[in-house]
């Protein structure tokens, strides 16, 4: 197993994970390659749902893809961790340690060597250089985000029920016209009809 072509691929979102599952069902289900798919988290959910997982129309843990169980039934490995270095001299990389919820070490650092490389980590949500948006606004890049917006969402929800009258309005500015944008507005619309009626 040792002498076979490593793949490692830094991202499991949409592009890192299509292309693992891939390779692995091409050369990895007839032993041709190793292949490794990195990443921090442990699951994933498809970025263009996570407008509904923060409006609450979508339930992202039904929604999510287990790397390991999609990792065996695709015939690649997974290895959870968060990319911290790049030897390219000795074709490796190295991943943090992983730590509990207490703070305790759970997984050590260590090195995975690649013989190829290839680091899809995504991108990050655009605010089009809108003075305040970086330091007041909730981004959607990931689960974690989304599940915060819609905890946000909620408390506020919670808030204006027992608000005086005429102080229940709940206002949400949206910045980006894109797919994300006009369907989170939608969702939102929505969920205000669930949460009224």
């Amino acid at each position: 197993m040792d002498d076979m072509h490593h793949f490692v691929i830094v991202g499991g979102g949409a592009g890192g994970l299509e292309l693992a599952t891939k390779l692995g069902n091409k050369l990895g289900k007839k032993n041709k390659a190793r292949i490794t798919l990195v990443d921090a988290a442990l699951t994933h959910v498809w970025k263009p749902l996570l407008h509904e997982v923060a409006a609450g129309s979508l339930n992202s843990d039904a929604a999510q893809v287990d790397f390991r169980v999609h990792a065996q039934q695709h015939y690649f490995e997974f290895q959870p961790g968060r990319l911290t270095g790049l030897d390219r001299s000795q074709k490796t990389i190295t991943l943090a340690p992983i730590n509990n919820r207490k703070g305790e070490e759970v997984v050590a650092a260590r090195r995975v060597p690649y013989d190829t490389l290839v680091i899809a980590v995504g991108s990050t949500t655009n605010d089009f250089g809108t003075k305040g948006a970086e330091e007041h606004c909730q981004f959607l890049d990931s689960q974690l985000q989304a599940r915060r917006f819609h905890q946000s969402l909620l408390n506020r929800y919670l808030q204006a029920e027992h608000a005086p009258e005429g102080e229940r309005d709940i206002h949400v500015a949206i910045i980006g016209g894109g797919a994300t944008g006009v369907e989170l507005a939608a969702e939102l619309r929505y969920a205000s009809q669930q949460l009224e009626s």
